[in-house]
């Protein structure tokens, strides 16, 4: 039988903790499942194409492997009760094993352990408190904060010698992933001669992220970049446009999704990290099947964290980063 294709990643040890060690690893997923396990997922959402991508990875990943899926969405980060009920859910569908991109770093900490117990529980894509986890397949977004800034840094490496301000939308601040992102910016930036003089959180819908950098823009044009979410960097585009301000300031993502991808394509948007969505999506369905077939040998994996910009875009491959145009999101697989 031929091989499925060998990811080229990295494992965490120890397992959960990113003050760890990151080891490359040419890691082989399972080439099918035993039987058609049956996995519930619940997300944030899917309102950011972030997600929608992580979607396709699973729906693939799934597919492949014959096992059947459920997927849940929350609404955005703000809603922890319903995610919370989601895992009650899950639980009461009798589901094999759940996979959680979790809305908060700890808020669902009570309901993990006690579901722990009986069910296999895997953490996808934003980082969560531990107890009770099984496996994981997540980046560490400090890292991911840290590489924007440094990119930064590297334009603008000296205090007093072409100073650069920023505008930071750093995303919904109850999020588990938003507080490691923005220490990573700001550890990024540290001693260089970047400076941020905006702040704005919010959850990642596009219309919450316009009105915020409107916000900005009505007090103050006066800085160099709006660095923020992908959401951010998307509005940002034509709100520059809107006011004359395209060319003045520039754009940075701090993750990446089909609209960065065109933005820094078409030169509107400057750089974005990516952490590969559709691969940890893969991860993850991996991860919860290796557990439930007693075969799980890496319990934190993760992609490497790429930046993209002008120089690397044209040569970028796009298959673990970005979901096909053609997808649309899917809340159920049935394998046959």
């Amino acid at each position: 039988m031929p091989a499925y294709a060998v990811w080229d990643i990295v494992a965490w040890d120890p397992p959960f903790d990113y003050q760890g060690q990151m080891r490359p690893l040419l890691y082989q997923p399972i080439e099918k499942a035993t039987q058609p396990w049956h996995l519930c997922v619940t997300y944030p959402h899917l309102k950011d194409p972030y997600w929608l991508s992580v979607n396709y990875g699973m729906v693939e990943e799934v597919k492949r492997l014959g096992v059947n899926m459920t997927v849940l969405e929350a609404g955005g980060y703000p809603q922890l009760s319903t995610q919370i009920e989601q895992l009650k859910h899950c639980t009461n569908s009798a589901s094999d094993a759940i996979i959680v991109g979790t809305v908060s770093f700890n808020g669902l900490s009570p309901s993990i352990r006690k579901i722990a117990q009986t069910t296999p529980v895997v953490a996808a894509v934003n980082d969560i408190e531990n107890i009770g986890i099984s496996a994981k397949a997540a980046v560490s977004w400090y890292s991911m904060g840290e590489k924007v800034g440094q990119y930064l840094a590297q334009r603008h490496p000296i205090k007093g010698d072409n100073e650069a301000k920023v505008a930071w939308f750093p995303g919904p601040k109850e999020s588990g992933w938003v507080k490691f992102i923005d220490d990573g910016f700001h550890d990024g930036i540290a001693g260089s001669g970047v400076q941020i003089v905006a702040v704005k959180w919010g959850d990642t819908g596009k219309e919450i992220q316009r009105n915020l950098l409107q916000e900005v823009l009505e007090e103050t044009s006066d800085f160099d970049y709006i660095v923020g979410t992908a959401l951010t960097a998307d509005v940002a585009v034509s709100e520059l446009l809107s006011r004359n301000l395209r060319g003045k300031i520039d754009i940075v993502s701090t993750y990446f999704t089909h609209n960065v991808f065109r933005g820094i394509k078409r030169g509107h948007i400057l750089a974005a990290p990516t952490d590969s969505p559709v691969l940890q999506g893969r991860l993850a369905v991996d991860q919860a099947v290796r557990i439930l077939e007693g075969k799980l040998t890496e319990r934190h994996l993760s992609p490497r964290i790429v930046m993209i910009d002008q120089y690397n875009v044209g040569q970028f491959n796009t298959e673990n980063s970005l979901a096909p145009a053609s997808f649309w999101p899917t809340f159920e697989v049935i394998s046959d």
